[in-house]
């Protein structure tokens, strides 16, 4: 079986390491140099503590607070676009849906495979990308905050996730000193954590030596089908690819390649930032998700990534210093001592997170066009259902049964 994978992402080169398992003959397609993608700049968790969809309740009205500040974790660039008005739309009424419950232990067991694949690639030679499983823990300053990650953590113990309530002593033990305010945190056991940038450079090389084929600086343009078969991909090179099987893995991007053979599959691109401190003087033992600020703070080997937002601004890739700075601003309160990014030096690392409307990813062979598959829309958790993902499609591929339930994933499920 010959596939061709369109996107260089963790999600399309974990699913070229498990269809060259298979014996597959596998080439990745990517329109960049594999140096620098959202798989790069991520804040790098494996989060089993993230069961619950984008889309859920609470989501909305958050929202609509927090696109009013240009400093806010959540923020809608107003215009007049039809794609964001009805992703909106969506959005709203998945976030209503039962489906969020249903969703939550299929979530639950996509990062506990993808911890598991993690840990195993993590033996294997030359692969030493800072794996580590100790866990992680969401820290709270407010009583509103401190009661609702109670709630959520009942939720996930009743899930049978590991989750302990850490007063404020505790907590400070693993993350440093303390702002006055912080009540304490949630520790989630099951997490892990690793340096996504080594990852992607030593798993392209993992796979080119294994001799997976891979066709850098080419976009693909279109996806030509005949009789209901994708044939070639049309790139902006001279000569058309011939293809056999295809893999469509190409982040906020997919939605478009797509549209033209009359697939419905809202996405939006929500830009994200990050900042990767070098061996700072202070940081943490354990990842932190500082819960009210919806910032990301992960410990990388010797050195420190802080990230954070969601910025729904179409393709703009321009750097909003206002929402950096809010994302900086908003660690004060937790921890006053953390050295902080400082502007001009340390550089600003920015990528779109392909968003869904009800928060799930599109993973699925296409009805209409059996020989292609998606594999897109994991939003924030990108790394962290990576590696499983990866295996899925393989398995889809391969005719077999997955080892998650992909009913709730299917590509065509808005119309």
């Amino acid at each position: 079986m010959k596939v061709h994978i369109v996107g260089g992402g963790i999600i399309g080169l974990a699913t070229a390491y498990f269809l060259h398992q298979q014996g597959a003959e596998v080439s990745v397609v990517e329109r960049g140099m594999l140096d620098d993608n959202c798989s790069f700049g991520n804040a790098g968790l494996v989060a089993p503590s993230h069961f619950v969809p984008l889309a859920s309740p609470g989501v909305i009205s958050k929202g609509l607070r927090w696109m009013l500040s240009a400093k806010s974790p959540f923020y809608i660039h107003p215009r007049l676009d039809f794609d964001l008005i009805r992703w909106l739309w969506l959005f709203f009424r998945s976030s209503r849906s039962p489906r969020v419950s249903e969703a939550m232990p299929v979530l639950r067991d996509f990062n506990l495979l993808s911890k598991a694949l993690y840990a195993e690639w993590a033996q294997l030679p030359s692969m030493d990308f800072g794996f580590e499983a100790n866990g992680l823990l969401m820290v709270y300053h407010t009583p509103k905050g401190e009661a609702t990650e109670i709630a959520l953590a009942d939720t996930a113990a009743q899930l049978g996730l590991q989750v302990e309530q850490w007063d404020r002593a505790r907590t400070e033990s693993h993350s440093g000193p303390l702002g006055e305010k912080v009540r304490g945190s949630i520790y989630y056991a099951d997490d892990a954590h690793l340096y996504p940038s080594q990852l992607m450079r030593q798993l392209k090389n993992y796979l080119a030596q294994q001799g997976v084929h891979f066709e850098l600086g080419t976009c693909v343009q279109e996806l030509v089908v005949r009789n209901g078969r994708v044939t070639h991909l049309q790139t902006d090179k001279d000569q058309p690819i011939e293809v056999e099987e295809v893999v469509i893995a190409a982040g906020a991007w997919s939605s478009q390649l797509l549209r033209p053979l009359g697939l419905c599959m809202p996405m939006q691109g929500a830009k994200g930032y990050s900042v990767t401190l070098k061996q700072p003087t202070q940081r943490p033992k354990l990842p932190l998700i500082l819960t009210e600020a919806k910032v990301a703070i992960t410990p990388m080997g010797q050195d420190l990534r802080i990230g954070g937002t969601l910025e729904l601004a179409g393709f703009d890739d321009s750097i909003n210093y206002p929402r950096v700075e809010g994302i900086m601003a908003s660690i004060r309160p937790y921890l006053p001592q953390l050295p902080l990014p400082q502007q001009g030096k340390d550089p600003i690392w920015r990528g779109f997170r392909p968003c869904t409307p009800d928060g799930l990813p599109y993973i699925g062979r296409l009805e209409a066009v059996p020989n292609l598959t998606v594999a897109a829309g994991h939003a924030m958790v990108g790394l962290s259902l990576g590696a499983a993902t990866g295996k899925l499609v393989s398995q889809l591929l391969a005719r077999q049964r997955p080892d998650i339930p992909l009913e709730l994933f299917r590509p065509e499920r808005f119309g």
